[in-house]
């Protein structure tokens, strides 16, 4: 599975195990005042207890989550642990999902030629993300979980691997609903790359559609066993998920496209009773009947579209529209949370890492923005003044990701830069979104490495 030597794996198991060691012993100090301590461990301490009925019952619209990582709910009752030790257990799964995904691309970077630093760079940031840390304080180690799993499964279609790749897409579902916009990308990438594969179009579009047919078929079945249960049993799951699909309710960030609409009337405290930062804002009545459908089916028309535009391109280009509809729905979510946007910078590192050589100076960008926004600023920073900011780089890069899809080789020309190096600078930037050209199409030698 790895190119590097199995001394310098262990090395990268070791950096990546450590970072989120770290992380969760840094970033977890309490469970309180976290939607976690609402939502999700009344559940948790239920299928602690071996109350499976009552676990059922009282699982958020996340269970199936919950059901994923139950195994890991009866670690503490060894050492008796608290209610701490239960959050941190539930949280390990993920972490070593990430950690393993981390030392993946670490090593995929690697044969593609880049750097110590540029590697050990990619391994932190999928390790380690700044953004982990807000999901971890807020409570959703699963938010984690299934971007990794949805990035794990365009690069198993990627790898011509269609089953693995609808049991990791099936997984990702039944993780979190959100994770169904991954379903185009993942098509894409069991059919693109057609240029690596000697047969005829004809015979390569039949394997491409016998591939999705079996991923689909397996998604399926997989996140329907993992969800039977809630199905079945379920009772807040089921209400919370038709009222999340219905209305946004109160809740209002700063980071997303409709903040401008809302007005300063409504309520001042969130759901833990403390009073709302100066500036807030309540979205208006009609915005939940619209703006929650638009995050789903704006992103999975834009990929329809831009699916049809990649059947002739590398198959990587998958990753880069699977970040590409994971931004549109932080951009597009009234609830837009800053853990929101791991799928998004987790699509974005892989698709820099077997696009590109060098830093993933993107998804570095992209974190750090994120993070300093969302979180770094709102202490002191006004609302209105946190969305402008976000929007202010979100949305050109959303438009600028787009247009790379839709029209790789005419970005690449208008935007590769002049020379050999290159500068922080808009431009540079720009093209790291950049097909490799020669002559404005893409080059032999990209030609047969994809």
């Amino acid at each position: 599975m790895f190119s590097a030597s199995p001394r310098r794996v262990a090395a990268a198991v070791l950096a990546a195990a450590g970072a989120c060691v770290v992380w969760a012993a840094w970033m977890m100090p309490t469970t309180a005042e976290t939607d976690y301590s609402i939502e999700a461990e009344p559940a948790v301490q239920a299928l602690r207890d071996g109350r499976l009925a009552e676990f059922l019952q009282l699982a958020p619209s996340y269970g199936g989550s919950l059901i994923l990582r139950a195994p890991f709910a009866f670690l503490p009752n060894l050492w008796g642990g608290g209610d701490l030790a239960l959050f941190r257990s539930m949280a390990v799964p993920c972490l070593v999902a990430a950690a393993f995904l981390a030392v993946l691309l670490w090593d995929r970077s690697r044969v593609s030629g880049a750097g110590w630093g540029a590697a050990g760079l990619v391994l932190l940031l999928c390790a380690a993300n700044p953004v982990t840390l807000k999901a971890l304080r807020s409570g959703h180690p699963e938010e984690l979980l299934g971007a990794v799993l949805c990035v794990g499964a365009v690069l198993a279609g990627g790898a011509r691997r269609p089953l693995l790749a609808g049991a990791l897409l099936g997984l990702a579902v039944a993780n979190k609903p959100w994770a169904v916009l991954a379903a185009v990308p993942v098509a894409v990438a069991l059919g693109g790359g057609t240029g690596r594969v000697r047969a005829s179009v004809a015979r390569w579009r039949v394997i491409a559609a016998d591939s999705r047919l079996r991923a689909a078929a397996v998604a399926g079945v997989v996140g329907a066993a993992v969800l039977a249960p809630l199905a079945l049993y379920g009772g807040a799951a089921l209400e919370e998920a038709r009222a999340v699909a219905q209305t946004s309710g109160h809740i209002f960030k700063p980071w997303q496209v409709w903040w401008f609409l809302g007005d300063h009337a409504g309520p001042l405290y969130d759901v833990f009773g403390n009073a709302k930062p100066a500036g807030y804002r309540t979205p208006p009545a009609w915005l939940g009947e619209i703006a929650r459908p638009l995050v789903v089916l704006l992103p999975l028309l834009l990929s329809v579209v831009c699916a049809i535009r990649l059947r002739r391109q590398p198959w990587h280009d998958a990753l880069l529209l699977l970040a590409l509809v994971f931004l549109l729905r932080c951009v597009l979510d009234p609830w837009n949370a800053s853990y929101y946007a791991l799928p998004f910078l987790l699509a974005l590192l892989a698709w820099e890492v077997h696009a590109r050589k060098g830093l993933p100076l993107l998804t570095l960008l992209a974190s750090l923005l994120t993070f300093v926004i969302t979180d770094m600023l709102t202490p002191g920073v006004h609302p209105d003044v946190q969305s402008v900011a976000y929007l202010a780089w979100s949305v050109p890069l959303a438009l600028a990701l787009a247009w790379r899809l839709l029209d790789p080789h005419g970005f690449g020309r208008r935007l590769q830069p002049d020379g050999a190096a290159r500068r922080l600078s808009v431009a540079s930037l720009a093209a790291c979104l950049a097909p490799p050209v020669a002559g404005g199409r893409a080059s032999p030698a990209a030609a047969r490495r994809d």
